[in-house]
This record gives C-alpha cells, structure tokens and sequence, in this order.
C-alpha cells in the first residue's frame, strides 16, 4: 500500500494533498487503481467513523488524480462522497495549477449537473475565477447563486450591496426569471427593503444597474410561461414592484390579456385590474375588451368573473355605443355556472340592449339566452326576444358513473423471480389488497417449495432494507425493532418486513414465538379489534414460516374486496387434508370472516362438501355456512364535542368458535376510550375492509372518528378509504352513511372527492340512503362539524357527473332542517351560507325535473332583499311549486 492511501485510509488530508502537490499528471495517475479499490471498499463499509472519516482525503486525492476533465468532474460530484467532501477551498487549491481551458471545461460540466447533486456554489464560482470562462447559467449555478448571495449571515452589507459589485449580475439576474421553481430561495430573505430579492432588484432597476426593458419582459415571460404558487406570487410582487408606466402598460396589452385568460388567479387578477384601467381611461378598444372578456368569463373563478362584469357595467355607464362589440362578450356568462353570475350578465344585457344598433347582435344574445336558467330564461323571453321555454318531452334519466366491479384476484406467481419483482414494487409503494394478498401467499407457497430458490431471487429485493444488514449479535438483541413493535404493524409494509425477515433468518424464533402466541399487546383504541385480527394473521404466518411451512394459505381472497368463494375455501381444506398440513388457526379464522354467506345457495352446496370432508375445519365450515346471514348489531348516536359518533353492541357469533385475537371483532364499539393509537398509516385500512367483507358497518364504525377529523379538525387524508368502503360488501348503514356524510365536508378536496366518489359508487349499486344521509348532513352542519360552503362544492361535483336526482333527494332532507332553524328568532350560524347549498339544489332540481312542497321553503322566499339566501329560495320554490313560467 503506497503512502498516499494510507494518508487517505487514515483521513489525513493535509499530508495526502502535500503528497501529490508537485506531481506531473502521468504520476498522479498512478495512484487511480488503488485511490478507486479504496473507494469500492469504503462503499461497502458500514455508516461509522472509521470509514467516514477517509472520506474528505479520498475525495481530494481523488480530484488531483483524475487527468481528464469530464473524469474530475465526475468523482467530484460522486454520489457517495457527497455527505463527506472535502472543502472548496481545498478543491480548488488542488486544481489551480491547471490548465485554464481544462479548468473551463470542469466548471460548465459541474454546473450542469442536477441541483441535488449537491455540488458547491463556493467551488463552481472559484473555477469561474480561475478559468475566467464565461459564468454557467445553468440550474444549479443560478439556484447556488441566489442561496449565496442571500444569505444575510454574512455580515457588514445588504442583498443590495452584494448584488451591486457582482461582476455577473446581469447575466444572472437573466436566469433567474429562466430557473424553475426558484422561489423559495427569492423569498427566504426578509420581504421588504434592501434584504429583499424584489425591492433589491427594483432599485438596481431603476439605478440603471439593470437594463429596464429587459428586466420587465423577463418579469412578465416568466408569470405567462406559469410555474408553481410561491414562483407566480414573487415573481408577481417583483413586476408590481418594477411600478411600470403607462406607457409600458399599453406596450403590453397582449400579455395583460394572455395572463387573464390563462394564468393563476392572483397573477390573472393583476392582469385584470391593469385592462380595466386601460379600460376605463379609454386606453382600451371594445373590440380588445371585448376579447379579455370572452377569456376572463370562461374562468370557473367566480371572483374573477364578477369583477369582469362589474369593469363592463362601468365602460357601457361611460360609453354605451361600446354594447354592439362589449354585450356578445358578456353573453358568455349566462352560461356560467353560478346563478348570481348569469343575472348580473342578463341586468347588464338589458339595460344596455337599447344601445345595440346591430339587428345580429340581438339576435345572437337572444341565442344566448338558451343558457340561462329557467327562470332567467323566461324573463329572457319578454326582454331579449329568447325562444320560449319549451316543455318537457322526455323524462329525466339520472345519469351516474357505473359502479365499479371487484376484480378476480390472479394466480400467485409462479416463479420465484417473478415474486420477488412483486414484492419489490410492494415495498416501495403500498399496493392495494389484491396485491398483497397474492404477494403473501406467494411467499409461503415459495417457503414451502423450495427455500433457497425463493433466497436467491429475493437477493436485490431486500439488499437496501433496514434489517437486512443485521449481524447475528443484532438479531438476538432485546431491542431488535422487530421485538419492539408490541406485536401491532403499523403498515402493510411492515409487515411484510416482517416476513421476509423471517425468512431470512433476521427475527428471533422466541420472537416469532410470543407474537403468534400473546398477540397484541398495545394500548386499546377504535382500531384495535381491526388491527388485532390484521396483526393475528402476519404473526401465525411469519411463525409457520420459521417452524412449520404452510404449503398456501387458506383466506387468500377470491375477489379484490377481500371476499373468498366458499367452493374454493373448501377446495384448499381438502388439499390441506390430503397433504396432512396443519391449518393455521388464524388463517382459518380469516378465511371464515371472509367466505361469502349472502349467496345462500352456494353456501348451502359448499357447506354440504365441507361436511364430507370429514375434518374439524370442514365441519365448522359447514357451521358458518348454515347459519343465519350476518347481522348487525344495536346501534346508538351519540354527540360529543361537536362530532356524532356510533356506539355498536355485541356480536355474539364473532365471538364464538373463533380464536382470542379475533373475538374482539365482535365485541361492543364506544366513543368513549383511547383518543391516540399508533394505527397512523392510511394505508392499512383497506385491508380492515377486507377482513370483514361482507360487514362493512363493523369496520365503518371504527373508523367514524377518523373520517369526522377531516371535517371537524381540517386534517387531510382520512377520508381516502371512503370508495373502498363504498364498495365493500354488507349493508350500508348508518356508519357508512355518517363517514361519507363527514367525508363530504372535508377541509381539502382530495378528500371531498374521495367522499364524493363514495357517494356515487352506493348509489350505483342501490345502496344509498339518501334521506339518511341528508339528514346526517343537516344534524353536522347544525352542529357546526361540517361548513356549508364545502358540503356545497361536494354536492356541486356530484351533479356534474349527472347525478342530478341524487345530489336532490340528499339535499331535500338536508335543507328541510337548516331552513327550519331560519324561522326562528336567533340567526343561525350556517345561515350565511346557506345559499350556496340552495343554488346546487336549485340546480339539480331544474335538471332533474323535481315537483313538490318542501317544508320552510316558502317562508324563506317570502322574505324581503336580494341576498343569495332568499334569490335561490324564490329560484328553488319556482321549479319545486310553480314549474316552468307560463
């Protein structure tokens, strides 16, 4: 071993930098081999000290040895020297003896590596001082730069002052407006004064340091080529801040009026305010107001679309011979979505129609009016000359999506290999109950074959995971992770860490032993019967794994919902029997809750073949299939801090015959109990579902709590179970209905649509109870557990679909108790609100035809003002009581 790794091995990087200083390149390049078998060596290494510390000299050596450019640049941005480098200073001490061209070269291939390969900005600006090469533009210069040059720790002078004696401002400055999502780094400074990226490249703007011109059209390229929320608001800040002129403003018409019609709303609104002003000051053509018209009036944004109208309104009040060019543009909100917004369109249009000189014009508003709403439309037809409404020639059909179908699970893969590609794509990314049912079974069916060929195709599968460098010691330690999870999975994932493992010989077998044996040991919770019986099963299996293989699992699912076809659970019973395996009690446990019994028919065929088998198993599944269908248990409301939640009574026939991990399934549900649980990962939940698929409500009662904090406590993500809950099996009850009711007045829409997706898949299938479900509706929102305003955009999504008839028969149930709480002294909290949820029903009552009195709506109309809450109350009554005007 030469003197030089042994300096590096030793992480003396001082002395193995003295070494080479001085060497031509062929010496240098001598040292290559063995600087690169050190590398190798230390890439295996564990993560401690000893290894670590080589890092730095390794690095540097390293640097100094590599002769050719793109070969230098390359080490130094490696990858797994990244966390222990050497220094720039020292880098470029290094390398200040070469050449300026190959110096050049070196700089512009590190800058255009990845910004998250991590190479310095101190070390590419020092090669730019040395080579003198022209200064890279690239993301990761420009992104090291700006973090750089903001730092405000360095002391003595502002941003300002920093950027002032950059010699590479411009260029710069040029690409930053070019650089993707680069605003974090601009606003991280302070947002006002000389330590502001914005008002910082203001003033040098208008210092002249900065060509003006060059500046403002880069501002505003960047806001109309779009990019992320935080990149529109400062580069937005940095346009309003460059104060243009009049003069600048007129120049850049076509751009105002791109950015109205296509950016982010804070950016279109700018843009917005900017036309009118043009507007207003004559500055602007009917013609081009019309044109912003037309695109600002197609925005869903009602803000928006209302400030347009009220920017019409005052351009026809100074110029009226404008309505021939400015009403047709106006027209477009007549078919807007929000009722307020088409009469406010149709006020204007009237007033001004007697300024239309073009007969066209009339007759091309007229058309328009076809959009209206009925009863817009039929004062359309006195003021505007609109065809009449017609009636009705056909009968409304309600249009829902088709409700999906389970899938028949796949055969379990046959090879080995094509296990382990499986389990692979399982481990990086949670897969949904069919794929892991088939993963699992996979794996014990590959235990059984052949051990070694399952070891040896598992290899790449499990090289990265946590356990997998576990020496013999750390397997016996009391600590092991494994020895501390109290028996409870927190993930899918997990458990299948568990099991493979296992099978790798990294768990105890005293480990093994106690968790197939004392089961669940942690605190009780909501989930605890759900995750007992989850937990049960992995542990009886990764036990048989270690001391009995099983040659397959008997409550793998027939179908994806997790629900298994009684001939077939009789079908593995008998190849256990002829084979002489020992049924695992919790798997067979499993396969009970899972087989189907609503098809009484097949139950009865299947429990007569399991009766002849002539096995303890086959009798007792010849039990189950033969008794009664299952039930659900008594049920009670009960309200608490705001929340309605379920309590369940007992389940005797879960609690008999079946082992002790699995009774609690049929024990009683409070809402009393454990507030915190570890049972954090979403993920699990699905296959709660599918440990009880034909009982949905055991499960939905668990989980009633966990959905209503979408609502109630504005979290996000729980309600992504609510479609897989919707398409279980069992009826649908009210814990179904109060998750989705929770669901549907969720704080983000990721999980309104969740709840909305629920919503049409039960009533796909025949299974929602609309009145249930819209009188849980009206008791939340009374006590204030769900917002009007977002239970609005829910049931506005619904009918989109054109789910008009069934957004309508929940909204009638729901109105009837919020309209009730209007007829009293006191103002109700929901009442501002309230309007919102009267346009939707409105809406799908004029779709779907809907006839009929609804209680404490005439009293609401009756009402005197123009407020959104009485107009869609007048609207509503109009379709319900009157029908179409005559």
């Amino acid at each position: 071993m030469s003197s030089l790794v042994e300096a590096v091995r030793a992480g003396r990087t001082a002395e193995a930098v003295g070494l080479l200083d001085g060497l031509t390149d062929a010496e240098r390049r001598v040292f290559l081999p063995e600087l690169k078998e050190l590398r190798k060596e230390l890439r295996k290494a564990p993560w401690e000290m000893p290894a670590r510390r080589a890092y730095p000299a390794l690095h540097a050596a390293g640097a100094a040895c590599e002769t050719g450019a793109a070969a230098a640049a390359t080490w130094i941005a490696a990858t797994d020297m990244r966390w222990s480098q050497s220094s720039p200073a020292l880098l470029i001490h290094i390398l200040g003896d070469r050449d300026t061209v190959w110096l050049a070269d070196v700089t512009h291939r590190l800058a255009g590596r990845p910004a998250s390969a991590g190479v310095p900005y101190e070390l590419m600006a020092g090669l730019v001082r040395l080579s003198g090469c022209p200064v890279p533009t690239t993301d990761a210069y420009v992104r090291g730069w700006v973090e750089h040059i903001g730092n405000l720790r360095q002391l003595g002078n502002t941003l300002l002052d920093r950027l002032r004696k950059d010699p590479h401002l411009a260029e710069l400055v040029h690409a930053v407006f070019e650089t993707e999502d680069i605003g974090s780094p601009l606003e991280w400074t302070s947002a006002e004064g000389p330590n502001s990226w914005v008002d910082a490249l203001a003033q040098l703007t208008t210092e002249g340091v900065l060509d003006r011109k060059r500046t403002v059209d880069a501002c505003a390229a960047r806001l109309l080529r779009g990019g992320t929320t935080l990149d529109n608001r400062v580069f937005l800040r940095g346009l309003k801040a460059l104060a243009l002129t009049r003069e600048e403003e007129r120049e850049r018409i076509a751009d105002w009026l791109a950015l109205a019609s296509d950016a982010v709303p804070t950016v279109a609104s700018h843009a917005q305010s900017v036309l009118g002003s043009l507007a207003l000051d004559g500055e602007l053509t009917p013609r081009r107001l019309a044109e912003m018209s037309d695109a600002v009036l197609f925005r869903p944004e009602k803000k928006l679309v209302r400030a347009q109208l009220v920017l019409l309104g005052k351009v026809l009040a100074r110029d009226a011979s404008a309505a021939d060019e400015v009403l047709p543009a106006l027209a477009q909100a007549f078919g807007h979505e929000d009722a307020d917004v088409q009469e406010r369109a149709l006020k204007l249009v009237e007033r001004y129609l007697k300024k239309v000189r073009s007969p066209e014009v009339r007759a091309e508003l007229a058309v328009a009016a076809d959009q209206l709403i009925p009863t817009l439309r039929a004062r359309a037809v006195e003021t505007l000359g609109a065809a009449p409404v017609a009636a009705a020639s056909t009968v409304y059909e309600e249009m829902l999506p088709p409700a999906p179908e389970p899938a028949r699970l796949a055969p379990t893969p046959e090879s080995a290999v094509e296990l382990a590609e499986e389990l692979g794509v399982l481990l990086a990314a949670e897969g949904d109950v069919a794929t892991f049912e088939r993963a699992l079974d996979g794996l014990v069916r590959h235990v059984y074959r052949d051990r070694d060929a399952l070891l040896e195709a598992l290899g790449p599968v499990v090289a990265r995971r946590w356990w997998s460098s576990m020496d013999p010691e750390d397997v016996r330690r009391p600590d092991n992770r494994f020895s501390r999870t109290h028996h409870s999975f927190g993930s899918p994932a997990f458990a299948l860490d568990l099991l493979l493992a296992t099978v790798h010989d990294k768990v105890p077998t005293v480990t093994l032993h106690e968790g197939a044996q004392r089961g669940h040991r942690g605190g009780e919770c909501r989930h605890s019967a759900l995750s007992r019986a989850f937990d049960a099963r992995i542990w009886e299996v990764a036990y048989r794994l270690r001391a009995e293989p099983l040659p397959f699992l008997l409550s793998t699912p027939s179908w994806s919902t997790g629900l298994l076809e009684p001939g077939e659970l009789v079908d593995r019973l008998d190849a256990y029997r002829r084979l002489g395996a020992r049924v695992s009690e919790a798997d067979f446990a499993q396969g009970l809750l899972r087989v189907r019994r609503v098809d009484r028919a097949a139950a009865a065929a299947a429990a007569e073949r399991a009766e002849a088998l002539g096995t303890a198993e086959g009798t007792r599944l010849a039990r189950w299939l033969t008794s009664e269908s299952p039930t659900l248990p008594l049920s009670r409301r009960r309200a608490s801090e705001g929340r309605v939640e379920l309590e369940f009574g007992e389940l005797l026939d879960l609690q008999e015959d079946f082992p002790a991990e699995f009774r609690a399934l049929g024990r009683p549900v409070t809402s009393s109990g454990q507030r915190y649980c570890y049972h954090w990962s979403q993920d699990v939940e699905r296959h709660w579902l599918a440990i009880l698929p034909e009982r949905r409500e055991l499960v939905a009662a668990r989980l009633v709590r966990d959905v209503s904090a979408v609502a109630v406590d504005d979290t996000r993500g729980a309600a992504a179970v609510l479609p897989s809950l919707a398409e279980s099996g069992g009826v649908a009850g009210q814990a179904t209905h109060l998750c989705v009711a929770y669901g549907l007045g969720a704080r983000h829409p990721e999980d309104r649509l969740a709840a909305v997706d629920a919503l049409l898949v039960l009533a796909a299938r025949g299974q929602l109870d609309a009145a249930r479900l819209g009188a849980d509706l009206g008791e939340l929102v009374r006590s204030g557990a769900v917002k009007p305003s977002r239970l609005a955009e829910s049931v506005r999504t619904g009918a989109a679909t054109g789910a008009n008839a069934t957004i309508w028969g929940i909204l009638r149930h729901t109105l009837t108790a919020l309209l009730a709480d209007l007829d009293g002294d006191a103002k109700p909290a929901h009442a501002r609100a309230l309007g919102d949820l009267l346009t939707v029903a409105a809406e799908c009552a004029e779709q779907s035809g809907a006839r009929g009195e609804l209680p404490h709506l005439a009293q609401t109309a009756a009402r005197g003002g123009s407020s959104r809450l009485v107009t869609q109350a007048r609207r509503l009554r109009s379709t319900l009581v009157e029908g179409l005007a005559a």
